[in-house]
């Protein structure tokens, strides 16, 4: 991959996917407390979220959108990222990017779920589409034969053993390799509300893959630490 354009999603990637999940947090801004609260005493989060877009189509689809666009420019940033791990450990790099991708196959189909619930919204109106979508949300959240509920825990071990490659490549040190490890915890699925936790987690990936991002793009060595002895 051309050093520049991964330079450049290493910065994009998670400014946008941050934009995306502060925009999602505050799409219940509108309601009032009881509201929220009632929101909060159900068992998923999808009523609210429905609720919010048909409240505020243009807010709720900018939202999602970000939080999408974030995820597919992520695949450029962990590229290229596996790429600077693997000069130091190759096996850590591979392994850690499979499985970072399988977590993002599972997030695209988590985000067409949620279009197909938004238009439901539009075409059937917010109570009928929500009793339809929370009829089948367990199949839908899970997808054919469990597939993309099983590859979402990809982002879980994916981010793990990219963390543990980034310090044993002396990209990371231990408390950077912490903060990129963080939003990879995040839980997601259909119609998830994007909670504090997760607004904060983008953050974290902010300050240490961004500035990663601009010392690649400025032609500059990814870190001034020295690698571990030890590559896997």
């Amino acid at each position: 991959m051309n050093g520049k354009i991964g330079g450049v999603a290493l910065v994009l990637a998670p400014l946008v996917w941050f934009a995306g999940l502060l925009s999602r947090h505050l799409v219940l801004k509108d309601f009032t407390p009881e509201q929220v609260a009632w929101f909060d005493q159900q068992p998923f989060a999808a009523p609210g979220q429905l609720a919010a877009y048909a409240a505020n189509p243009g807010f709720v689809t900018a939202a999602y959108s970000l939080f999408l666009l974030g995820m597919v420019l992520s695949f450029v940033a962990f590229l290229a990222l596996a790429k600077l791990v693997a000069a130091k450990a190759p096996a850590l790099a591979a392994w850690g990017l499979i499985l970072l991708v399988f977590g993002l196959f599972a997030r695209l189909y988590f985000a067409g779920i949620d279009l197909t619930a938004f238009r439901l919204v539009d075409t059937l109106g917010v109570d009928q589409a929500t009793k339809i979508v929370m009829d089948g949300y367990v199949d839908l959240s899970y997808g054919f034969w469990r597939i993309p509920v099983t590859a979402s825990v990809g982002q879980f071990a994916g981010g793990l053993v990219l963390a543990i490659g980034t310090y044993r490549a002396g990209i990371f040190g231990t408390g950077r390799a912490l903060m990129f490890l963080w939003p990879c915890t995040m839980w997601v699925g259909v119609l998830k509300e994007s909670d504090l936790y997760g607004v904060l987690g983008a953050g974290a990936a902010c300050l240490v893959l961004v500035p990663l991002g601009v010392r690649i793009l400025r032609n500059r060595p990814p870190s001034d630490r020295v690698p571990r002895p030890l590559s896997w």
